[in-house]
């Protein structure tokens, strides 16, 4: 450490020069980098809307093995009572599921879904779920 003037100063520190702003580094006199977080940003934003496009797929995809699962158990309880399994687990989907859907009582229910898609360009998938409720 230093004294000058009645300051302590470490003994790496520079003196300042009064500019405030140190003189610039050669290497980096003819590189500007000024808009190149907005070059990287749009660069990025298409990787962000596939994660976004794929969280939405999934989470529709999720909803529609939900749905297929209650429709099943509605089924299976009517089947139970002696009701028309079929027809209550029809009527259990929401509107938008009952389009395409296979609903089938022989062992159990068995409820599938054609899953919503996103994209046109997506395959057609269906999800399925079944449920049995024994006599006893």
């Amino acid at each position: 450490m230093t004294e000058s003037r009645g300051w302590t100063r470490h003994a790496r520190v520079r003196a300042c020069d009064g500019r405030g702003v140190p003189p610039p580094i050669v290497s980096s006199a003819g590189h500007r980098e000024e808009g190149t977080a907005s070059v990287e940003l749009i660069a990025a934003v298409p990787f962000l809307l596939l994660a976004v496009l794929v969280a939405a797929q999934l989470a529709l995809a999720g909803q529609a093995l939900w749905s297929a699962g209650v429709a099943a158990r509605a089924g299976a309880r009517a089947a139970l009572v002696g009701g028309d399994a079929t027809a209550v687990a029809r009527r259990a989907l929401p509107p938008s599921l009952r389009r395409g859907a296979r609903v089938s009582d022989a062992d159990g229910v068995a409820v599938r879904v054609l899953i919503p898609r996103l994209l046109p360009a997506l395959p057609r998938l269906m999800i399925g779920s079944e449920s049995g409720l024994g006599g006893g």
